[in-house]
């Protein structure tokens, strides 16, 4: 930083000389004209006029040096500041990624994801704005004008006063049209930000849009939209064509009063006419310093704004913490000791004080209706949240105890709501893994969760793109994915979350098979809603509203001719007509 302030001052030093050089040279051409008029016709002219172009080629060479050596210093300048600001933001963006990995699920829940995208883009350069570009022209407008009035008042205190008059009206103008310009430009931003929303949603949901004939309005909408983003660009336009003209005038005003009352005081005596031009450079000089204060006040403002927005997510806690360094092996027993959970967002009761156990190699399953709290038990037993009441155990040890890194890499989860990246197939399958190139096992992980046929049908194979959030396969082909995923990495704890809703009942069983044969010596948890899928489990939990209200395995539930057994019954009288 002090090298670049110091490069700024070096660069404004070899400006104002140049200004003293014009000086000179224009008083010596009057000079020399008046001179050579006299000696006109005498042998000596024309050894005064060689001397003359000699004076001139030595100021050209002294003006063409000092422009070098503040290009050099101006370069310096910006090489140090311009970078710096550039190194800062690179750091600032990596640590609010950083911090985005860090912090808990609930922090998704309550902030959008445009907002997350946008702190991490345009707060960013927002402050790196302020630390690069303000802080240079800042320190640039300081060094100018101590330089630059202390030059011209050495010259002559009136024709200074004269030269600057309009020059703090420029930057209270300058000031005052910078703000309308950000407050537009804000706007324009806004709805241009709203415009790649509903675009990113519509290319999204295009298959909805499609089943539902609703293009035309999708169509108009956009329209709409556009057209608003056009006006408020248009506004913005007229805004921006007001600064220059208005730059300029006041410029002009400033060049004319000093001409005026310049020319005054040559006549007089007080001054030559080179100082003249040399006040002309002056003013040249200090007019970007001055038409920078509105801009770079403005930068400030905008710059302390997003920081402030940059500064709270960084300075939040998350909720979920590694409280241990422990690397032990995980066994996989599990134990839910009355857990009660409130979800933070929203307040609905997930669950009311549950309690369970399996040990490890077991497979529990869970039924329940929607929003009785399934998969709410998933979250919990990979730390996603913690328990409001009662303790999750982990192999006997409180789950808050357990190395979370260790926790999530022995574990295989398959989500309900399938997430595939817009990647090739192979990536997708392997993106657990360490060693992504290990072919074989990605192959085999497709075996296991029957997808195999279907991805070698592909023009591609396994190379095939499936498209952002896999928009190109189908619902059965995703979530088989997600289960290849789960498995390949051979995790201690495998947690299928309603994974076989979207696969049909042949499938189903040839996954089954696959996963009794994977699923040995491992912990397993399956929720679901179909039977089918959970019958052979050791241990079966109907939930209902957050509580348990049947526990056991299938004989004997549907022995107890319970909610379990009216379940089986329906599913059973849906299935009939299909088998037969």
């Amino acid at each position: 930083m002090s090298c670049g302030i110091l490069f700024v001052i070096l660069s404004n030093v070899f400006s104002i000389y140049p200004a003293r050089v014009v000086r000179y040279a224009v008083d010596l051409v009057i000079e020399t004209a008046t001179i050579a008029h006299a000696f006109n016709g005498f042998a000596l002219n024309s050894e005064f006029l060689e001397i003359f172009s000699t004076a001139l080629i030595i100021c050209g060479i002294i003006l063409l040096s000092m422009a070098l050596m503040k290009g050099v210093f101006m370069f310096l300048m910006r090489q140090t500041l311009i970078v710096m600001s550039r190194l800062i933001e690179y750091d600032l963006k990596n640590d609010i990624y950083e911090q985005y990995q860090r912090l808990s699920l609930s922090f998704y829940k309550i902030n959008s994801t445009g907002d997350l995208m946008n702190r991490i883009s345009e707060d960013v350069n927002r402050t790196r704005m302020y630390i690069g570009p303000a802080i240079m022209y800042t320190t640039n407008l300081v060094a100018t004008i101590i330089i630059v009035l202390y030059c011209m008042f050495s010259v002559n205190v009136e024709l200074t006063f004269y030269a600057l008059l309009p020059l703090p009206a420029m930057s209270v103008i300058i000031y005052w049209v910078s703000q309308k310009i950000n407050r537009q430009s804000e706007r324009a931003q806004a709805m241009l930000s709203a415009i790649s929303s509903n675009v990113q949603q519509a290319f999204s949901g295009i298959r909805i849009i499609k089943a539902y004939n609703r293009e035309s309005a999708y169509i108009n909408h956009f329209a709409n939209e556009s057209e608003t983003y056009k006006k408020e660009s248009m506004r913005l336009a007229y805004i921006n064509s007001l600064f220059f003209p208005v730059m300029m005038v006041l410029i002009g005003l400033s060049t004319i009063l000093t001409i005026f009352i310049g020319g005054r005081q040559v006549i007089s005596g007080e001054i030559t006419q080179g100082n003249i031009a040399e006040f002309i450079v002056y003013i040249n000089m200090l007019t970007w310093p001055f038409a920078s204060i509105g801009w770079v006040s403005s930068i400030v403002q905008r710059a302390a704004a997003s920081q402030q927005r940059i500064n709270e997510f960084l300075l939040t806690k998350p909720e979920i913490t590694n409280q241990s360094n422990s690397n032990d092996p995980i066994q996989g027993k599990i134990e839910f000791k009355n857990v009660s959970f409130v979800y933070p967002e929203s307040g609905i009761k997930a669950l009311d004080q549950v309690s369970f156990s399996i040990e490890p190699g077991q497979t529990l399953a869970i039924l329940g209706r929607t929003g009785s709290g399934k998969s709410t038990i998933a979250s919990l037993l990979l730390r996603l949240f913690d328990t409001n009441e009662g303790e999750v155990l982990l192999d006997n040890r409180p789950i808050k105890a357990v190395n979370l890194d260790a926790l999530r890499r022995q574990s295989g989860y398959v989500p309900q709501e399938v997430f595939l990246f817009s990647d090739t197939i192979a990536n997708n399958i392997a993106f657990g893994l360490k060693e992504k190139s290990r072919f074989d096992l990605i192959e085999q992980a497709a075996k296991d969760a029957d997808v195999f046929d279907n991805i070698i049908s592909f023009p591609k194979g396994f190379e095939t793109v499936v498209g952002e959030r896999g928009i190109t396969l189908s619902g059965g082909q995703k979530q088989r994915l997600s289960i290849a995923r789960a498995i390949i990495r051979n995790p201690q704890i495998l947690l299928f979350d309603d994974c076989l809703s979207a696969v049909d009942t042949q499938t189903e069983e040839n996954i089954l098979a696959n996963l009794k044969r994977l699923m040995k010596g491992k912990t397993c948890v399956i929720i679901s809603h179909r039977v089918s899928s959970v019958k052979d489990a050791d241990k079966i939990i109907v939930l209902n509203q957050g509580k348990i209200v049947e526990e056991g395995n299938h004989q004997s539930l549907l022995e107890s001719k319970g909610n379990y057994y009216e379940l089986y019954l329906k599913q059973i009288r849906e299935e009939g007509p299909q088998s037969s």
